[in-house]
C-alpha cells in the first residue's frame, strides 16, 4: 500500500481520530528518541575515547602549542604574545594564534579528533588570577595510543622551543611557574673561576647525576647539596647559571626571605620541583643567623617570615625530604651560617669563590680580547694584582665593558679598577 493511502486510511479511522493513534505515534517517537539517546551513550562508552587535561597539569601549555600547529584552519582564535631575543641583541615580537574556547576539529593520523577547550568563568586560579581552563580530546576508537602520541609530540615540540635555552622557575603559591622567558644558555667557559674550581664542581655534579644506582645500592639518599661562598660579585650566581646550561637543566629560584614561605610550603616546593633542575637558594645568611652569634643577641635568631630554621633543615635533609635533587646555596658571609645548615648531608661540597687571582685576570683578559697576545693578558694581570688583591669578577667585567674594542686602553687604565 502506498504511504499516502496509508495516511488517508489513518485519517478515516475513527479510533485514530479519537486520539488513540496520536498517543501511539507520540509513544513511538518518545521510544525512538530514548533509544537514540541510549544508543549514543553506548556508542560514546564503547566506541569513543576522551582525554581531559586541566590547566594545572604541566602538559597543558604544551598541548595548547601543539594544537596551534595542527588546528591552523580554525576561525576562532586566541593570541599569545611573546618576545624573542636574537643573537644581535635585537628583540622582536612574536604572535602565536591558538584555538579559542569552544569546539575544534583536526585530522590527525587518519582520524578526526574533536578538541573542546573549556573556560570556567566562575572558577579562578588563585595563584595566577586567570580563569580555570581545560582541554578535552575526543577520538573514535578505544586505542589510547593516539593520546600518548599527541602528548609525546607536544612534549618534543616544547623541548625544541626551549632548545639551547635555560628555563628559570619561581615559586608561585604551591607550585613552580616559569619566570620570564627562557634565556640563552650561558657557556661554562664564559665564567672564569680560580684554576680547577669550575672543573671540580662540574665533575662532582656529573658524577652525581650519572650514578643514581650507586646511592640506591648503599641506601644513601639520592640528593646533593652545594654551598658557594665568598665576597659579592665574584661569580657565584653566574657560575650556577652556566652550570645549568652545561647540564641542560633549568633553575628554580627560591627566596628564603619570602614572608609567605612556611615550613610545609618549603617542603612541598622542594618535593615538586621540575625534573632536571637546580634549586637555587641565594643569600641564605639573610634568612637566618647562626645560633652562636644569636647567643650574643637573642632577638637576632629568627626568620624574616614564617619559615623556621628547623623547617629548613628538615626540608633539606629530613625524613620527608625529596630525592633526585640538586640544591645550590650561596652566601657572602659563611661565618654567619649555623653549623647545622652546612653539615654533610645538607651541604656535601663547599667551595670558596673569592677575588680574582692573577691567573683569573689573565684568562678573563684573553676571553674578552681573544685577538690579543698572551703577553698583554699577563701584563694586565700583573698590574691589576699589584694595584689590589681585592678585585671582583664583576669589577673586571665592568672595566672591560668600558673598553669593548680598545684592549690597549683597558690595559693602560688598570688603576681605574680600584677607583
Amino acid at each position: 500500500m502506498p504511504f499516502s493511502d496509508f495516511v488517508s486510511a489513518l485519517k478515516d479511522n475513527p479510533y485514530f481520530g479519537a486520539g488513540f493513534g496520536l498517543v501511539g505515534v507520540g509513544t513511538a517517537l518518545a521510544l525512538a528518541r530514548k533509544g537514540a539517546q541510549l544508543g549514543l551513550v553506548a556508542f560514546r562508552r564503547h566506541c569513543m575515547i576522551t582525554l581531559e587535561v586541566p590547566s594545572k597539569d604541566k602538559s597543558y601549555h604544551w598541548l595548547l602549542s601543539w594544537i596551534s600547529h595542527h588546528a591552523k584552519h580554525t576561525q576562532h582564535l586566541s593570541v599569545e604574545t611573546s618576545y624573542l631575543q636574537h643573537e644581535s641583541g635585537r628583540i622582536s615580537t612574536k604572535f602565536d594564534f591558538i584555538p579559542s574556547p569552544g569546539n575544534h576539529f583536526i585530522w590527525y593520523k587518519r582520524k578526526w579528533i574533536r578538541i573542546e577547550r573549556n573556560r570556567e568563568k566562575q572558577m579562578i586560579d588563585l595563584h595566577t588570577g586567570t580563569p580555570w581552563e581545560s582541554v578535552t580530546f575526543t577520538a573514535i576508537g578505544s586505542n589510547r595510543e593516539v593520546f600518548f602520541n599527541i602528548l609525546q609530540e607536544a612534549k618534543e615540540l616544547a623541548l625544541r622551543q626551549q632548545e639551547g635555552k635555560t628555563v628559570m622557575y619561581t615559586a608561585m603559591g604551591a607550585e613552580w611557574r616559569p619566570f620570564g622567558f627562557p634565556r640563552r644558555r650561558r657557556l661554562l667557559t664564559s665564567v672564569v673561576l680560580e684554576k680547577g674550581v669550575s672543573e671540580r664542581i662540574v665533575q662532582d655534579v656529573k658524577e652525581f647525576t650519572g650514578n643514581p644506582k650507586w646511592y640506591i645500592d648503599r641506601g644513601i639518599p639520592y640528593r646533593r647539596g652545594y654551598l658557594l661562598y665568598g665576597p659579592p660579585g665574584c661569580g657565584k650566581s653566574s657560575f650556577i647559571t652556566a652550570l645549568a646550561g652545561e647540564l641542560q637543566y633549568s633553575i628554580c629560584l627560591l627566596s628564603l626571605s619570602d614572608r609567605s614561605l612556611a615550613d610545609d610550603r618549603l617542603n612541598h616546593l622542594l618535593s615538586v620541583a621540575p625534573q632536571q633542575s637546580i634549586i637555587l637558594l641565594e643569600d641564605v645568611d639573610a634568612a637566618f643567623v647562626s645560633r652562636d652569634l644569636a647567643a650574643e643577641n637573642p632577638s637576632a635568631y629568627q626568620g624574616m617570615g614564617r619559615l623556621t630554621f628547623s623547617g629548613l633543615l628538615n626540608a633539606l635533609d629530613g625524613v620527608a625530604s625529596s630525592e633526585a635533587r640538586i640544591v645550590f646555596m650561596t652566601t657572602n658571609y659563611v661565618d654567619r651560617l649555623d653549623p647545622a645548615l652546612v653539615r654533610p648531608g645538607r651541604v656535601d661540597l663547599k667551595q670558596y669563590v673569592g677575588y680574582c687571582s692573577e691567573w683569573q685576570l689573565g684568562h678573563m683578559f684573553q676571553r674578552f680580547y681573544p685577538d690579543q697576545p698572551a703577553a698583554a693578558a699577563e701584563e694586565f694581570a700583573k698590574q691589576a694584582v699589584s694595584a689590589s688583591d681585592r678585585i671582583s669578577a664583576a669589577q673586571v667585567q665592568g672595566h672591560f665593558m668600558l673598553y669593548k674594542a680598545d684592549p690597549d686602553a683597558a690595559l693602560k687604565n688598570v688603576q681605574a679598577l680600584i677607583s
